[in-house]
């Protein structure tokens, strides 16, 4: 028989999406802080949807270790843990340097200017401590080669695993001056450029490992990180 033409689960999981997002980015740049309880109906009237696509993203977002929540009791904005920041920082260092090892064959001259024209906004959002605009600058340029890989596993990962990560980056964007970053990724584009794939994945691999200082930082401490540990981000 003829499949029928169902259109709601699309819209359903549009709907999802941007509300994951929408509760994602609120985590990351501070709207929602470490520790502070939510409710999905103060969420849902927030955000103007219906409570069932606030349940399912925070689900996802429970995964991405970002909320805490319990069967019958309130959801929890997650402080940063030392421990799971670790394994996420792993995870995507892995991640981005498996795509950087499949994206230099693909990637072309547009490709390279946009990294550069990216780090470039990177350094200037660094240089003027506007935090928002460096993770942008940030995510933009990581992007290039993660989109040339053209590897949905490895998307699917760094999707779960970078917004944790993203939180702790963004305590410390505005009052580090970033220059080792913005050199190793000149040097990645120059690898990338000179076709020398081993080299290139090994830089950046190295650009997600200045992170393991600011996560130190965190060993023992119950509080969130207030002062700069290393002037090294991704």
């Amino acid at each position: 028989m003829p499949i029928p033409e169902t259109r709601e689960p699309a819209r359903r999981a549009l709907l999802r999406d941007d509300v994951y997002a929408r509760l994602r980015d609120a985590i990351v740049d501070g709207t929602l802080m470490p520790g502070e309880r939510v409710r999905d109906q103060d969420l849902a009237a927030w955000l103007g949807v219906s409570r069932t696509p606030v349940r399912e993203a925070l689900l996802q977002l429970g995964q991405a270790g970002l909320v805490l929540a319990a069967p019958g009791r309130s959801t929890m904005i997650a402080t940063l843990d030392a421990r799971d920041l670790r394994g996420a920082q792993s995870v995507v260092a892995a991640m981005h340097r498996l795509a950087v090892e499949q994206a230099v064959s693909q990637l072309g001259a547009a490709d390279l200017a946009a990294m550069r024209e990216a780090n470039k906004r990177f350094a200037a959002a660094l240089r003027r401590g506007d935090a928002d605009a460096a993770i942008a600058a940030d995510d933009e340029f990581h992007g290039i080669p993660v989109k040339a890989a053209a590897n949905t596993a490895l998307v699917t990962v760094l999707e779960q695993f970078t917004p944790a990560l993203r939180r702790l980056e963004r305590m410390r964007f505005s009052s580090l001056s970033g220059r080792a970053s913005v050199a190793l990724h000149d040097r990645l584009v120059d690898l990338c450029e000179a076709g020398d794939t081993e080299a290139a994945a090994a830089v950046s691999h190295e650009t997600w490992e200045t992170l393991r200082p600011l996560i130190a930082s965190l060993e023992g401490s119950t509080e969130t990180p207030a002062g700069p540990a290393d002037d090294q981000v991704p």
